[in-house]
């Protein structure tokens, strides 16, 4: 690390920002700490466990009790009797996701009020229809057998984990970076090292450098997590589950590097660092698969970085699949993370 005597500027900057990050208690929380209580929280959620009982009332009539019997033979549905006025206030509030109009006479068939863009709504009807025509003596010709499916990759959490990690890594590189430079702006010490003999990409490149130096520790942190409290472990390679996360960590240091290039105070970074973001917690798989969107934009969503790191991660993690299988995914990685690093290093300026 010595050149005649003097250090390289890198491995200072290098040192100097990681000093600085473990300083900072809130930036470690928000690292550590935070991933791990939403890994918690979501991962006790959608444990695996049997689904609970959907909501859904009838309207009291002439039949409602006869209803009510029926209807609480489903291990899916949780009747309850209510008036006309009282069950269209709880279904228009999402209180409840069916309402059984029973207030006919005599034989009357119901009437089901339902949102049909609801999933929940659409399982709450077929359930009940099929509760009250077989209360009515209809019998079932072919009874088809069921097999429940358990192992890892099939759960909502082993979808979830994976989501998680990529998120975690998108957000704190991001932020780690946008945060560390704007706040140096701000504070004047970039215009300070502009008189000095360094290269903006000796202090890029440190930032970078020393968020992967926590990178490893993080991302080893929640998979361990997972592995403990939820049973989530890693099917493929190790090291290549590393490489995945380091590749992943330099697209979005470039990125927050690239946000950071020329905001000059924390609320312009803010929007800067939202407006990427918040897209790609809607559409690139964290919490729910992005093949429910329409075709024609899955090119889109495919294309961005965050898509790209949570489809390595799924296939290492609950697949194993080898390094072939996810070259494309890496080299969008690498890619989104080289242009948007040499953009910023393009037009950084000191102040």
């Amino acid at each position: 690390m010595r050149n005649g005597g003097v250090r390289s500027p890198l491995f200072e900057l290098t040192s100097v920002r990681t000093k600085e990050f473990l300083r900072e208690t809130e930036a470690i929380f928000w690292v550590f700490g935070f991933p791990l209580l939403l890994a918690l929280a979501l991962g006790f959620a959608f444990r695996s466990k049997a689904p609970d009982r959907v909501p859904i009332a009838v309207v009291n009539g002439p039949q409602a009790q006869v209803r009510m019997r029926a209807l609480a033979e489903s291990p899916a549905l949780l009747p309850r009797l209510v008036s006309a006025e009282e069950g269209r206030a709880e279904l228009r509030t999402g209180k409840i996701s069916l309402l059984i109009d029973d207030s006919g006479k005599g034989d009357a068939a119901p009437v089901f009020h339902y949102d049909p863009t609801r999933p929940e709504a659409r399982t709450a009807h077929v359930e009940a229809d099929d509760a009250l025509q077989k209360a009515a003596g209809r019998r079932d010709v072919l009874h088809a057998s069921e097999v429940h499916v358990t192992e890892q990759g099939s759960r909502y959490i082993d979808f979830l984990m994976p989501g998680l990690i990529g998120m975690n890594l998108m957000s704190t590189g991001m932020w780690g970076m946008g945060f560390t430079i704007v706040n140096a702006r701000m504070r004047k010490l970039l215009k300070r090292l502009v008189a000095t003999p360094m290269k903006k990409t000796d202090y890029l490149f440190a930032q970078f450098l020393s968020r992967l130096m926590f990178l490893v520790t993080e991302v080893t942190i929640l998979v361990a997590f997972g592995w403990i409290v939820f049973n989530v472990r890693v099917n493929g390679s190790i090291a290549l589950l590393v490489l995945v996360c380091l590749v992943g960590g330099f697209s979005f240091s470039g990125l927050g590097i690239l946000g950071a290039s020329r905001a000059r105070t924390i609320e312009a970074v803010s929007g800067i660092m939202n407006l990427v973001m918040v897209p790609m917690w809607i559409c690139s798989g964290v919490f729910f698969s992005y093949e429910r969107f329409p075709d024609a934009v899955k090119p889109f969503i495919r294309a961005l970085p965050l898509t790209a790191l949570n489809d390595a991660l799924r296939g290492v993690m609950n697949e194993a699949v080898p390094l072939s299988h996810i070259t494309g995914p890496l080299l969008v990685l690498a890619a989104w993370g080289a242009a948007s690093f040499l953009i910023g290093l393009k037009i950084f300026r000191w102040q």
